[in-house]
């Protein structure tokens, strides 16, 4: 069961993070003229930061597409996650209880700064990693005396 439940999320947190990306990525301004007189000034107005020419529209961009990235990056270690999950519950629980902490947390954040949808899914993320994370593995299947002692032949080729 952990295993699904891993591999589920690791799938929700990929298209999440796929969706962000290219939401931010294709975005255009289409609240009027004054969201682009927003933009526009966030795009020209450059200085200098830590050594570096930057617009608060770089901050801005690049943040979100790290964001994105994050989004990925969670939902590759979740999925090699599931692959622990099928032989020991050891560690798997305590790294899916972090990524609940990690996805409550990104909810409250998107909640005081952002829109609905992340909060959704990092709920949704939260929910099946603490149940994935307090369900037991099942034990390996007992293999039969006979299997032990009759070693495998491959098959010819």
């Amino acid at each position: 069961m952990p295993l699904i439940l891993l591999r589920i999320a690791a799938g929700l947190a990929a298209i999440q993070g796929l969706a962000h990306g290219t939401l931010v990525w294709r975005y255009r301004p289409h609240h009027g003229s004054a969201e682009v007189a927003v933009i526009a000034a966030m795009q020209s107005h450059r200085f200098n930061f830590a050594g570096m020419t930057r617009s608060y529209w770089d901050f801005y961009f690049g943040y979100a597409m790290v964001n994105a990235f994050v989004c990925l990056i969670e939902a590759m270690l979740l999925w090699q996650l599931a692959r622990q999950a099928q032989s020991s519950a050891y560690p798997v629980a305590p790294i899916a209880a972090i990524f609940v902490l990690f996805n409550v947390g990104h909810a409250l954040l998107a909640a005081r700064f952002f829109i609905p949808t992340p909060i959704v899914i990092d709920l949704a993320l939260a929910a099946l990693l603490a149940i994935a994370a307090v369900t037991p593995v099942p034990a390996p299947r007992a293999t039969s005396a006979l299997e032990q002692q009759v070693p495998r032949v491959p098959a010819p080729t």
